[in-house]
This record gives structure tokens, C-alpha cells and sequence, in this order.
């Protein structure tokens, strides 16, 4: 088996990868007040800009959204990198590519099952990370933030203790200390995609017949019904998203606090969520900054899921780690040479392969397909239960799709895709054999052939070599025992692995607190260490001396 190539993070590349975008006009940059502000994310599944009243779609009102877009800024180039769910978690998670984690396969470790894809012999596992990466928001919980997540994980590996205060359904900043710092994740799934068939018979806060239908689906009533399920579920979500705002608002923490709006990957329906169209990487995005800065605004720069991570901590005062690939948008650490490109990533559905990467500029997008024989319409069976993908295949069978409409299920599909986003935004001609273009395809060939390099793209390795690497013996690797030295002022640990996190919690505690200083020894607690891709290490117990 060929020998999997480390990653290590080299900077001069990835700022070459960056571009030199223009500097951040002095005018355009945030002022936040204070370096521990109050941070949430409102995190809607599976949802495109094109639905929303902020991005000028009329159909559906969501006065909640358009409220806070009012006294926020509004991000009109706002990417993931993978257009479904786990891998893109992955890379909110920790500000690095699904592609160099290992966790670009959709999914690697499933929380929701016993067995993962029984059917392809892929088991439940977690990636070993690249050294030194971790869940962003231990750094935060290490400056006395209290971090919530409510419910969704899904970070295609398992989750670390020292991650969260809480998590779940109950999680909530309200639960907190007295004035202390958070940062408190909400995740909606009302507008997910398997709710356009579980909510298909719910009642209807659109017209099937006032919805716009895009030119790559057929115009019929299967096709308008699910577009219309789609947008009362948004209903829905605003109505939710309501709630949550009208709480900071009682609190009083709505004036000064960052609030994160953004879908977790594009729309739901077949063409949007697993495809690198603008229709699945593209996301709506809305910041609403303390006092309401830069208020009512658009900005047009390109900012990717790994950026999410150190802009959090930028915010909060924390210098990003160098590990982390994406770049402080905002912030004590903001840079001031912004991303040129975005780059996307697209592999394992479920039970089917395939492999896809692209590219984009401001103007231009580019899609490497791997496997041109495999139709970019793979009959992933979750998806095969929407009436529209049903409808769809039956239409293509009988030749009843226009020429438009069946590009996304033709094959062979093109070895190579290069769009003009500026005058074909739903990506419908391809322009790769355009010779006027030739010299903009070799570029942005290569600025993706040079990502794939620089990041160490794990994608070129069969999963099951990649499973073999990580899990040598079936098993993941189990950290090694902590060693404990008592001294004259506490417990110390220490773990022989050097990018573990230790973490303790006495006995009857359910949270897991961040080792940081030596441990009183009036105290019995346990503690173990914890790494990504790694078992933990045997607990270690410690027993206060009675007087």
C-alpha cells in the first residue's frame, strides 16, 4: 500500500493558495467590544441563498431572517467545502478541509448507527486527524467560555469531550454562570432534506403555482410541490429562529452580541445538496455585529466553512493555531489579504463512490470529475425518496427532459467544467472547450492542482487503505495511560501523546472540564486523556486522602 503522505501545514503555500485579494478597506473593518463577546449560531441544514428574501427571492416572508439581515451583513459569496452535511461539520469544527482530515467521505463515523455502510464493508471510524488539530471550541471553553450546542454533532468523527459545556437538546447559554462568556449553537432541522417527503402531506404556506422553478427542473406538479414543502419549512424555521432571537432579547444580550446565520451546505432537492453547482456549495450567511455595525449591508467576499473556526476565535480574542486553514475574517486577528478562491470536494455518498474537486474565483468556477463515466445523478438511496428525484428518473427514462435538464444525469459526464458564474449562474453551459477561455481553464487547473497538493488530499487513497492506516488492528489507537505527579502546589498531568487534551471532572459531575492547572488534592476526581481518531486513555482515579 502506498504510504500516506503526512500533513503538515505550509504556510508560504497557503497564502500563495489565497491570492492577493485587495486589503479590507479600514472603513469595512468590525469593531467588537471587548475580547470575550457572546457568540451564537443559528445553523440552518440544507438550504440554498436563492430561497431566501435576502437574497431577493419574494416567495416566502421570513421577517425573523430579514430583521436580523437588517441589522447585520448580509455575505453573498458564503461557501462549504463539501455540499452535504458531515464532511462540511468537519471543517466548521476545526477550520480545516474534510479532504486533509480524512473526512470527506460521506459518512466516516456515524453516530445514528451500529453499522455504517455494511453493504460496501465501511465501518464507523474516526479519521487520525493531522497533528495538533482539535475542535475549535476547546480553545474558547480554555478562556472561560461556556459552549453550547443544541442538538446536531455530526462532525463525521467522534466528538471530544472537551468540545462542550453541553450538547444536546436541552443546551442553552442560559445555563451558564452569572455573566460568563458563551458561545451557543442552535441547529434547525425543520428544513432539512428528508423533510420535504416526511412534511409532504403538512399544509402548504405557498401556492404550488407561485413558486419559481429553476431551468434545470421540469415545471410540473410533483416539482412545484416539493419546491413549495421547501418553502413552508422555511417558514418554519424563521418561526424557530424567532424564538432564540426573542431570547436574547429578554436576556438583554441581543445589542451586544455576534449573531451567525448560514445554511450547513446548499438546498435539499436533487442538483443542490452532494453537487459542486453554486446550488450545493453556495450558503446564505448573515453576521449581525455588536451595536449593530456595518448595519444593512452586502459583502462580496469569498469566505469558505474553514474559516468559521478562527474567525470565531479572532472574535474572541484568540490568535488562531497556525494548523487551521481557513483565515480570521474579523476580529483581533483578522488578516488583511482575503481568500482569492474557494475549494470544494466531493466523494463517498452513502453507499456510492465518486470523485469530484473544483475551484472558485470570484467570476469562474472549475470541476475536475475523476470518474467521468459516473453520472453526477448517483441513485444515493436516501435521496431516492423524494417525489422530485423519483419523478425526475421517470421523466429521463422517457425522454421527456429538455436538453437543460438532463445535464446533471447525462454520462459520460466532461472530464473537465469551467463556468462563468458572472453571466450563467445556474452553470449550465460548459466553457472548458472555449478557446478564448483556454488561458483561465490552465490557471485555474492548476491553482487547483496545486491545492490538492499543498493540502495533502487524502481523496487519491481507497477509503478502505485509508481505514487500514488509521485502524491497523480493527481498532482504533488507544491513548496511553496519563502520568500524575502530586507536588507542593496540586496534582499534575501529563499525557505522553503531545497533542492530547487531558480533561477532569470529579465524580459526581456530568461535565467534562479542560485541564489546565495543577489539581487541588483536597479533591477526588478522574480524568483521561482525549484526541481525534484515537480511543481515549484509561481513566485515571484519584482519591482524596480523608482526614
Amino acid at each position: 500500500m502506498k504510504k500516506i503522505r503526512p500533513f503538515f501545514c505550509n504556510a508560504s503555500i497557503i497564502f500563495l493558495l489565497m491570492g492577493c485579494a485587495p486589503d479590507t478597506p479600514a472603513e469595512k473593518r468590525i469593531a467588537t467590544t471587548g475580547q470575550t463577546p457572546n457568540i451564537i449560531w443559528l445553523v440552518a441544514e440544507d438550504q440554498s441563498p436563492d430561497f431566501f428574501p435576502m437574497y431577493g427571492d419574494s416567495t416566502m416572508a421570513m421577517p425573523n431572517l430579514e430583521s436580523l439581515a437588517v441589522d447585520g451583513i448580509t455575505f453573498t459569496n458564503a461557501y462549504s467545502p463539501v455540499p452535504v452535511c458531515a464532511p462540511a461539520r468537519s471543517a466548521i469544527i476545526t477550520g480545516m478541509y474534510p479532504t486533509t482530515l480524512g473526512t470527506h467521505n460521506m459518512r466516516t463515523y456515524n453516530a445514528y448507527a451500529k453499522d455504517n455502510q455494511p453493504s460496501i464493508g465501511i465501518p464507523s471510524y474516526s479519521p487520525i486527524v493531522p497533528q495538533g488539530v482539535k475542535m475549535f471550541t476547546e480553545y474558547l471553553r480554555r478562556k472561560g467560555y461556556y459552549c453550547s450546542n443544541g442538538p446536531k454533532e455530526d462532525y463525521n468523527f467522534k466528538k471530544l469531550e472537551s468540545a462542550w459545556d453541553e450538547s444536546g437538546k436541552e443546551a442553552h447559554w442560559r445555563k451558564r454562570a452569572k455573566d460568563q462568556p458563551f458561545f451557543s449553537v442552535f441547529n434547525f432541522s425543520v428544513c432539512h432534506e428528508s423533510q420535504i417527503w416526511a412534511r409532504g402531506r403538512d399544509p402548504l404556506f405557498v401556492e404550488p403555482d407561485k413558486v419559481p422553478v429553476p431551468p434545470y427542473f421540469p415545471d410540473n406538479g410533483v416539482i412545484r410541490h416539493d419546491l413549495a414543502v421547501n418553502y413552508s419549512n422555511l417558514k418554519r424555521l424563521d418561526d424557530q429562529i424567532g424564538v432564540i432571537i426573542n431570547q436574547l432579547k429578554e436576556d438583554g444580550l441581543y445589542d451586544n452580541s455576534i449573531i451567525f446565520f448560514y445554511g450547513d451546505h446548499g438546498g435539499p432537492f436533487p442538483r443542490h445538496k452532494r453537487a459542486l453547482y453554486e446550488s450545493g456549495t453556495k450558503v446564505p450567511m448573515i453576521i449581525k455585529f455588536p451595536k449593530n455595525a456595518n448595519a444593512d449591508s452586502k459583502d462580496d467576499r469569498l469566505i469558505s466553512f474553514i474559516d468559521l473556526a478562527p474567525t470565531v476565535l479572532s472574535l474572541a480574542g484568540i490568535e488562531p493555531p497556525k494548523v487551521m486553514q481557513g483565515t480570521a475574517q474579523f476580529g483581533a486577528y483578522e488578516v488583511a489579504k482575503k481568500p482569492k478562491y474557494t475549494f470544494h470536494s466531493s466523494d463517498r455518498f452513502d453507499e456510492l463512490y465518486d470523485r469530484l474537486r473544483s475551484v472558485r474565483s470570484r467570476r469562474y468556477k472549475y470541476i475536475k470529475n475523476f470518474n467521468p463515466e459516473i453520472s453526477n445523478a448517483m441513485p444515493v438511496a436516501y435521496r431516492e425518496q423524494m417525489p422530485m428525484m423519483r419523478n425526475i428518473r421517470t421523466l429521463y427514462a422517457q425522454g421527456k427532459l429538455d436538453s437543460v435538464q438532463t445535464l446533471w444525469l447525462r454520462t459520460p459526464k466532461p472530464d473537465e467544467e469551467l463556468y462563468d458564474l458572472e453571466n450563467d449562474p445556474f452553470e449550465l453551459r460548459n466553457l472548458a472547450d472555449q478557446e478564448i477561455l483556454r488561458d483561465t481553464l490552465r490557471h485555474l487547473r492548476s491553482v487547483l492542482t496545486d491545492w490538492i497538493i499543498a493540502t495533502k488530499d487524502l481523496g487519491e487513497y481507497p477509503e478502505k487503505e485509508l481505514i487500514t492506516e488509521w485502524l491497523p488492528n480493527g481498532v482504533p489507537p488507544e491513548l496511553p495511560a496519563l502520568e500524575m505527579e502530586a507536588r507542593e502546589d496540586g496534582i499534575y498531568l501529563f499525557s505522553k501523546k503531545s497533542d492530547a487534551t487531558i480533561i477532569w471532572k470529579q465524580p459526581q459531575d456530568a461535565t467534562w472540564h479542560i485541564y489546565a492547572d495543577p489539581l487541588p488534592e483536597s479533591i477526588s476526581f478522574v480524568a483521561k486523556a482525549e484526541r481525534i481518531g484515537y480511543a481515549d486513555s484509561p481513566i485515571l482515579h484519584y482519591e482524596k486522602e480523608e482526614p
